[in-house]
């Protein structure tokens, strides 16, 4: 099993930035990549970044140039830099862990992002 536990969400105003963080924990040799997914009420999840050990980081195309992934090999973890936020980026944002012994992934509980106009 992984664990992962999300952290960093909040009330931001438009413009403003954001950190996220996901931490991992359990069987952290078999993640062989994380990634971040956005909800909102009555919409499917969305893909917003992942970094895998093969490849670098992919993100969704609406936000390019403003969120960026990168991983802490050493802390298991996983940050979301989200800066120039808009009111469409508002979601919970969860993170996500893939490993080939565990078909839907690992995922986290979710932490809420606000942005007010």
């Amino acid at each position: 099993q992984v664990q992962l536990v999300e952290s960093g969400g909040g009330l931001v105003q438009t413009g403003g930035s954001l950190r996220l963080s996901c931490a991992a924990s359990g069987r952290i040799f078999e993640i062989t990549g994380m990634g971040w997914y956005r909800q909102v009420p009555g919409n499917p999840r969305e893909f917003v970044a992942s970094i895998t050990n093969a490849n670098g980081p992919t993100y969704v195309d609406s936000v390019k140039g403003r969120f960026t992934i990168s991983r802490d090999n050493a802390k298991n973890t996983v940050y979301l830099q989200m800066n120039s936020l808009k009111p469409e980026d508002a979601a919970v944002y969860y993170c996500s862990a893939d490993s080939p012994h565990v078909l839907q992934g690992y995922w986290g509980q979710g932490t809420q992002v606000t942005v007010s106009s």
